[in-house]
Formats: structure tokens, C-alpha cells, sequence
């Protein structure tokens, strides 16, 4: 059941980074084609204003379409429509001629040219397949050439699309760290939520539920009460505690050395922060956790921290044991995923985020598009990385499960 929740939640994080982009596309007139829950193949699905709404079959994450994140070229009619050519040879004209317009950038007239092709293709007995294909290049490229294409908004429309989902993720994590901190951000209470098995306390019988009340007969607070018990070095300790509205005088215990110090295997309920505080306390934690986390990314690229990279199999597990451990350890592993996907996807490295918002601000300062086979070749490359860094999780994973 841990692992199932854990799963749902990774899925839950992808489908907040996926809508991310989704209304801020939206919001800066790029109207998207697809938006679902889960990815396709669509279990039901509906279209309102132009956009088809759907639940995806596998429940897993979300799935957005922008139309025309490229500018069109004459490959992307070749793999469309080069099907459709084998079986009707005749249909090779309207294609070269698309082609032409294409690689003319005369893109009123390639509009003119598809509707002659659709025509013509729709006067021949295709199979199935290159029917299928030749319809969704048809719907590409008029995407690629319709004013909400991807490419060829403004330089900021773009940048605003793409960074939309890391920070949605990064978000997310605000909201996730504010809501641990009202719950246990505040200093520590008197009450024993739970005692460890063969720990002191357990040997003069503290209960969960108990409240501490006094050391030594003196009174102490949430934060006294751990100094007291740090500061014995291993000398029995006399504790009063309230229990079923009576206080109980408990037999000396002494506290037994740990790598922590000096401990009586209690877990202690915690208070939580004001809502304000604990706003700002998730700031100052996503801050501390970021730099760690880039420092991290940074020193794998000198060789260092590879045992610390994980693929989803190990996240997933990671996120499993958290929830075993309680909501609070859950919640902060949860935040913790959802950083580390924000920062990873800014990485500058094409397909993830960062690199289309790298190659964004290059083609603003520029003034003119980066070629389509730069954009490919790069792909290639970040795309290399990315796997690389998979198999490297993965097999750090299978380690760690063996």
C-alpha cells in the first residue's frame, strides 16, 4: 500500500509540472492541443474550446501539447507523408510541393498546399496506417504554421511556457514544507508520541501519550527537557510525567549513549509554526535544500555523488519508506522530489526545460531561429546525458534492493 501511495504521489508531482506549463501556456495565448491525466492512449476523453480534455491509460503523471514547438522543415513532410507516398505514388506532387513552400518559408502558400494535399489524399484507398500518419502531419504542420505556434511567439511568451513547470514544482514545495512546518516546525513538546523498543524509556515504562513534566523534581519546558537529558551524561534521571490527568513519578532512568549523544528512545510530538512563520521557514528551507541539490548535480559532473543518483524505481522506494516512517517524514521526502524534478528539468541541456529556455534566450539575442539540425544534434546529446544519469540511478538501485 506504501509503495502504491508513493507511486501515486511521483505521478501527482509530473502531472502539477505538466499543468504548470499547460496554463501558462494558456495564459499568454498559446492555446494548447491536449491536456490530460495520465498519458495516452485516452481511457475518455472530451474536447472544449479547441482543446481536448482526457484521462490518460496510464495513470501516471500528465501529458500537454503545445502546438508547433519547432519550426517546420522538409523532413517533418517526408515522416509524415512518405507512407502515403508508397502506396499512392500519384500523391508525390502535392507532397514535393509542400516540401518547396516549406523549405521557401512561404508558409501562407504551404497552408494552400495542404488543403490541395488533404484533398488529394482523401481520393485514395490508404491503409489505416498511412492514413493515420498523413492526418497527423496535416494537423502538425498547420499547427507549425498557425499563429499560437510555440515557435514563433514572443521571445518572453516562450520563456514563460517552458519555466512554468519547474516552477510549479518549486511551488509545490513551498506549499509542501509550509504545511510540514505547522505541523511539527515549533519547538519540541513534552508529550511522548512514541518509545522505542529495549530504550531506557521503555525499561521504567514512559508510554505513549505521556506528558513530561519534570526532571529531578524541577519543571521544564518542550526544549528543557532534551537539554536535561543531554547534559546527564548517562546519570539516572527521576520523571514525572502526567498521565490520565494524575502525576506519575517515574523510577531513575539513565539515558544511554547514541552518535546523537546522550538519549531516552522517546519520539516527541511536535508543535507546529504559525502559518506566516511557517511560510517563511519553507523559503529559508527550499533556499538550503536548492543549494544543496545544485551542488550536488554540479559533482556529478566531476565524478562525485554518483551513489546518490536514483531512478524513479529507488524514488519511489525512497517515497515508500517515508510514508512508513509517518506523514510528516512523507511530506518532507515529497518536497524533496518535487525540487529535485524542478532543477533537474532547468538543467540547459535539450529536450528538458532548461535547454528550450537556453535555446530561447539565444534565438531573442539573436534575433533569428537556431537551425532545426542544431536542435536535433544538441537533443541528442542532452538526451545521452539524461539516459546516462537513468542507468546510472537504476544501477544504484538494483544495488541497493540486492
Amino acid at each position: 500500500m506504501s509503495l502504491t501511495i508513493a507511486i501515486v504521489g511521483l505521478g501527482f508531482l509530473i502531472l502539477v509540472h505538466e499543468a504548470g506549463h499547460f496554463f501558462a501556456s494558456l495564459a499568454v495565448g498559446l492555446r494548447p492541443r491536449k491536456f490530460y491525466v495520465g498519458f495516452p492512449p485516452a481511457l475518455v476523453k472530451t474536447r472544449r474550446n479547441g482543446i481536448e480534455y482526457g484521462i490518460g491509460m496510464i495513470p501516471l503523471g500528465g501529458f500537454v501539447s503545445i502546438p508547433g514547438m519547432h519550426r517546420p522543415i522538409a523532413h517533418d513532410v517526408d515522416r509524415r507523408f512518405d507512407a502515403a507516398v508508397a502506396e499512392a505514388p500519384a500523391l508525390s506532387g502535392p507532397v514535393d510541393r509542400v516540401k518547396r513552400l516549406v523549405e521557401d518559408d512561404d508558409f501562407r502558400a504551404t497552408l494552400e498546399a495542404l488543403d490541395e494535399l488533404e484533398h488529394a489524399i482523401r481520393e485514395h484507398e490508404l491503409s489505416a496506417n498511412a492514413t493515420a500518419r498523413a492526418e497527423k502531419g496535416l494537423g502538425e504542420l498547420r499547427d507549425a504554421l498557425g499563429p499560437e505556434a510555440y515557435w514563433k511567439a514572443a521571445t518572453w511568451k516562450r520563456l514563460v511556457a517552458i519555466a512554468a513547470g519547474p516552477a510549479a514544482n518549486i511551488l509545490l514545495a513551498l506549499v509542501i514544507y509550509t504545511l510540514l512546518f505547522t505541523m511539527v516546525g515549533g519547538p519540541p513538546s513534552r508529550v511522548i508520541a512514541a518509545v522505542a523498543d529495549d530504550s531506557p524509556a521503555e525499561s521504567v515504562g514512559l508510554r505513549a501519550g505521556d506528558r513530561i513534566v519534570a526532571v529531578g523534581g524541577d519543571p521544564v519546558s518542550g526544549e528543557e527537557l532534551g537539554q536535561r537529558v543531554l547534559e546527564s551524561e548517562g546519570r539516572p534521571l527521576v520523571l514525572t510525567v502526567v498521565r490520565g490527568g494524575r502525576e506519575v513519578e517515574l523510577p531513575p532512568v539513565a539515558p544511554a549513549l547514541t552518535d546523537d549523544g546522550y538519549r531516552l528512545g522517546i519520539v516527541r510530538e511536535g508543535t507546529g509554526l504559525s502559518l506566516p512563520d511557517a511560510a517563511w521557514r519553507s523559503v529559508e528551507i527550499t533556499g538550503i535544500v536548492t543549494r544543496e541539490i545544485v551542488k550536488a548535480i554540479g559533482g556529478l559532473f566531476t565524478g562525485q555523488g554518483r551513489e546518490n543518483v536514483a531512478s524513479p524505481i529507488g524514488i519511489a522506494q525512497a517515497s515508500s519508506d517515508a510514508i512508513d516512517q509517518g506523514k510528516e517524514q512523507f511530506l518532507w521526502v515529497l518536497g524533496l522530489i518535487s525540487l529535485s524534478l524542478a532543477l533537474l528539468n532547468l538543467l540547459p541541456l535539450l529536450p528538458l526545460d532548461g535547454g528550450h529556455i537556453l535555446f530561447t534566450l539565444i534565438e531573442g539575442a539573436r534575433g533569428r531561429f537556431v537551425k532545426r539540425e542544431v536542435y536535433e544534434r544538441v537533443s541528442v546529446v542532452g538526451l545521452a546525458i539524461v539516459l546516462l544519469l537513468f542507468f546510472v540511478g537504476l544501477s544504484n538501485d538494483i544495488g541497493r534492493l540486492s
